[in-house]
């Protein structure tokens, strides 16, 4: 199921950075696929189910965060990540 990996150091702006918004949406889309792939297969694990929930809103507020703030780090996630948006 796993298409492609994720590597979040490539979206961090210097070495120590932990807390950009570009960082925090490719950790979370790294979450985010690896809960995808879990739920694949346990289909009836409604609190994980909950926390993809979670996961998936906090990123698109990021995004959305990004996308009034950067126009261009906006297009440059979504296309490196691949998300649909």
């Amino acid at each position: 199921m796993s298409e492609s990996t994720i590597d979040p150091t490539e979206y961090r702006l210097h070495d120590n950075d932990t807390g950009s918004a570009d960082y925090q949406v490719a950790l979370l889309t790294q979450r985010i696929k690896h809960l995808t792939e879990h739920l694949g297969t346990h289909r009836k694990d409604f609190s994980s189910r909950r926390g993809l929930l979670t996961l998936v809103a906090r990123r698109r507020k990021l995004l959305d965060f990004l996308s009034r703030d950067n126009e261009e780090r906006y297009k440059k996630i979504v296309a490196g990540l691949g998300l649909r948006r």
